[in-house]
């Protein structure tokens, strides 16, 4: 793969699968480089044969819901200024029609049991903000007051102005006349325009707090949301479960605020089902957090999963009610496998050998339906029966990367010094080599690479470098001891584990030079990066991006620096600067290029610019890549052409520094 093809990489998004299981809806999202943009359709695909065709023709629809009784599909796209608004269109295919109109657009959303109602969240701006007022431009707002621990989000910016609120509206009538906007009156006067939604949405809740996801009770009669309250002293991420009348009488508490919640589902029979960690008694325990299954009854949680062998934290995971049963994600060396689990906490795995994305799967009938990525392909959808004996895949997306081009990487465990068995890949151009080797370092700390077709290694590939990356200590899928073993010790096995897998690759394939390495990363990939350069001196250059480089001041700048830090390298400050690349740069001789976006507030632009002029101030060769309007996702959902911008900046380093 070269830059631009990036193109070629095309996800799909959770299907949704009709009650009768005759026929599933998902949506495509892939960059596109002209319009400098994520764009996508939603697609309706017959089964079991696998027709499939395309729904709508939108810039970039997403997200459907299919109608309790399979007819109408909700989901997301722009209005006329872009914001997200939810449309409705027949399952079979008709105009669309906006429902709803929020001025900053909507979050969640989901139908009512009966098809008359759609539940959603949306953020409200303070008034005089966001352009609340006409021709009132931002740097003329009124300044803001904060008062609590935290004020920002990556990807959003502040947040206290603009509490998300929860919202039912009407289900528009598919077979109703369009209002038409009036004619101007011969005498005069203003026409009054067309309105732009069917009906007015009724708003559900109010004040300084925000609602996170909507999900009917089983008789239609509430709403379940989790709120977030702004901390006033220290952070907290535990959150209680509340359930709104959709009348309008009130709200009641469900689950008060014992668990970090990521997600809510309602069985057929009305149980109500979570993905959620245990935070400990401060609220902040969130290393390896150990998200579980739960299920709640009348005296409160019962856990279903046992979160020290099965991780369910995989980002944007969703639950699938299937019968009595659920259907959840488990990421597990590098593959994402889909569990059918039990009310007693059995767990059958379904498929394995792919990444089942974190958006999940749906069923009806014997038939389940998962969006998947392989090594082979960014996104495909999966047929399963519900014993997951009968599998097989019913698109081929993969095929426009398979004509672009791209190599199957290798599996490798290496063993560390220490005995602990290391477990990762190594990708390798075509041909004898010798070939540079660079060495990549994933972010998180709690994350993982995985198997799926990751642009990020094919276009170093492709450029003539073998490309070698695995999840050391302190990563997901390996068990929760292995994610919190550098909880306090950053820098430590970690270190340990990353070199150890590349002296085992080197050895592994006479292919792979050694004596010619790089290093990079980005997140917790740039901290590790940096610290590896400041206590190895074997590469050739190296690639800090994105990267957390300062415990110190992080505290005061990421949006997650609240507890962060804390929680990884502590609060004593002599083990927060042994822990500190910031602390350790003067050690740093290896000419190193900095990459950052300007609007990441997840590891704010500071840690990259301090670092950058340290390196420089004490001779060490040194290049700063600032990109304007991105955020810490820029790899993975930036504008196309950034992205291509950057692979451009990062081959040309490597070019100029490790030439192949």
């Amino acid at each position: 793969m070269r830059p631009t093809d990036i193109e070629a990489l095309i996800a799909v998004g959770r299907p949704t699968v009709a009650p009768d299981g005759s026929f599933a809806v998902f949506a495509t999202s892939r960059p596109d480089i002209s319009a400098n943009r994520n764009v996508g359709q939603l697609w309706r695909i017959e089964l079991p044969s696998g027709e499939a065709h395309r729904l709508t023709r939108g810039v970039a629809d997403s997200s459907p819901r299919l109608s309790p009784d399979g007819r109408r599909v909700a989901f997301v796209r722009g209005d006329a200024v872009g914001k997200p608004q939810i449309h409705v269109i027949a399952a079979s295919g008709s105009e669309p029609v906006q429902v709803t109109d929020a001025p900053l657009g909507v979050g969640a959303f989901a139908w009512s049991p009966a098809g008359d109602l759609l539940a959603f969240t949306a953020r409200i701006p303070e008034q005089g903000r966001y352009g609340s007022v006409e021709g009132l431009a931002a740097e003329a707002e009124s300044p803001r007051r904060i008062t609590g621990v935290r004020w920002h989000a990556n990807g959003i910016g502040y947040i206290a102005d603009r509490p998300a609120q929860v919202f039912v509206v009407a289900a528009p009538d598919l077979g109703s006349e369009p209002a038409y906007a009036p004619a101007p009156e011969p005498q005069g006067g203003s026409s009054a325009p067309a309105p732009r939604v069917p009906a007015e949405a009724r708003q559900l809740t109010s004040g300084e707090l925000s609602h996170d996801g909507v999900v009917f009770t089983a008789d239609g009669s509430e709403i379940l949301t989790t709120t977030d309250e702004i901390e006033r002293e220290r952070r907290d991420l535990r959150s209680p479960l509340i359930a709104i009348s959709v009348d309008g009488t009130g709200e009641r508490v469900v689950l008060p605020a014992t668990l970090s919640i990521a997600d809510v589902a309602v069985a057929p029979d009305g149980s109500i089902a979570l993905l959620a960690s245990d935070a400990g008694a401060d609220g902040t325990d969130f290393v390896a957090p150990g998200v579980a299954l739960w299920i709640l009854e009348g005296d409160g949680p019962r856990r279903l999963t046992d979160p020290e062998t099965i991780d369910l934290g995989e980002v944007g995971s969703h639950i699938t009610a299937v019968g009595d049963d659920f259907l959840v994600q488990n990421r597990t060396r590098g593959e994402v496998h889909l569990l059918r689990v039990s009310r007693d906490g059995a767990a059958v795995r379904l498929r394995r050998g792919m990444e089942v994305t974190g958006h999940g799967a749906d069923a009806a009938g014997r038939r389940i339906v998962c969006a998947v990525a392989t090594n082979r392909s960014a996104g495909e959808l999966l047929l399963l029966d519900a014993d997951g004996v009968e599998a097989r895949l019913l698109t081929s997306f993969g095929d426009a990367a398979s004509r672009a081009g791209f190599v199957v990487p290798r599996e490798l465990e290496v063993t560390a010094p220490d005995g602990y068995r290391v477990h990762g890949w190594v990708a390798t151009p075509e041909g004898d080599g010798p070939f540079p080797v660079l060495l990549q370092i994933h972010g998180g700390p709690y994350a993982s690479y995985g198997i799926h077709l990751f642009d990020e290694t094919q276009v170093l590939v492709d450029a003539g470098y073998a490309v070698v990356y695995c999840n050391p200590r302190g990563s997901a899928g390996y068990g929760r001891a292995h994610g919190r073993s550098i909880r306090g010790r950053m820098g430590t096995d970690d270190l340990v584990d990353v070199l150890a897998f590349l002296d085992g690759a080197v050895a592994s394939e006479a292919r792979l030079d050694g004596g010619r390495v790089g290093i990079m990363g980005g997140s917790y990939g740039g901290y590790l990066t940096a610290w590896t350069i400041a206590h190895d001196h074997r590469f050739a250059a190296a690639i800090v991006e994105r990267g957390f480089l300062d415990p110190e001041t992080f505290q005061g700048t990421s949006d997650i620096g609240s507890f962060f830090g804390d929680e990884y390298v502590g609060t004593d400050p002599a083990a927060i600067r042994a822990q500190s690349p910031m602390a350790m740069v003067g050690r740093v001789a290896t000419p190193t290029l900095v990459i950052h976006s300007e609007l990441d507030f997840r590891c704010p632009l500071e840690q990259a610019t301090r670092y950058y002029t340290a390196l420089r101030r004490q001779g060490t060769e040194a290049e700063l890549l600032v990109f304007p309007g991105e955020d810490h996702e820029l790899t993975r959902s930036g504008r196309p052409r950034h992205r291509v911008e950057r692979f451009e900046a990062i081959l040309d380093w490597w070019g100029r520094h490790l030439p192949v």
